[in-house]
């Protein structure tokens, strides 16, 4: 399997079935608006290539889409970039926003409200990638689809 860095830290697959891109103005809207993005982009792969991608695997995206997306509106101006990479192992979902400061998941804490996004976002994804941009920053968030190995796996197993 050929890959390329693309800047962000994440190797970028050069057999990406499909690739998808939509901008959002940031308003309270586009959260939900992402989300159905992500599912009508999951949608159109699986009805042109012969994929499947699991109800698990969709709902992880929505989710992953919807707390990207849900920081990218509260902590930057302006607006959000979405883009959609699917190949026959990951789901990549890429975040732009115009803030250059780098997340970072808070330690756990059962009594705080809130802020729990990107601590979410690290536990249901193979790989969180930041890379910061010459205006603001990028995220990618990968998600293995089933019959690939996940990070656990990997690491439950003998070399």
């Amino acid at each position: 399997m050929a890959s390329h860095d693309d800047g962000d830290g994440c190797p970028v697959l050069d057999e990406y079935l499909i690739r998808a891109g939509c901008a959002f103005g940031g308003e309270d809207g586009c959260i939900a608006e992402a989300r159905q993005h992500a599912l009508a982009f999951l949608d159109q792969a699986e009805a042109d290539y012969p994929l499947s991608v699991p109800a698990r695997t969709r709902d992880l995206t929505q989710l992953v889409v919807s707390e990207l997306v849900t920081n990218a509106c509260k902590y930057a101006p302006g607006p959000v970039l979405v883009e959609l990479r699917i190949s026959t192992h990951v789901v990549d979902v890429v975040v732009w926003d115009s803030d250059p400061a780098v997340p970072a998941a808070r330690a756990a804490d059962p009594d705080r409200i809130g802020q729990h996004g990107l601590e979410i976002v690290k536990a249901v994804t193979e790989g969180l990638f930041i890379e910061q941009e010459p205006v603001g920053k990028r995220i990618t968030a990968r998600l293995a689809l089933p019959g690939t190995p996940s990070r656990a796996t990997a690491a439950r197993s003998p070399r």
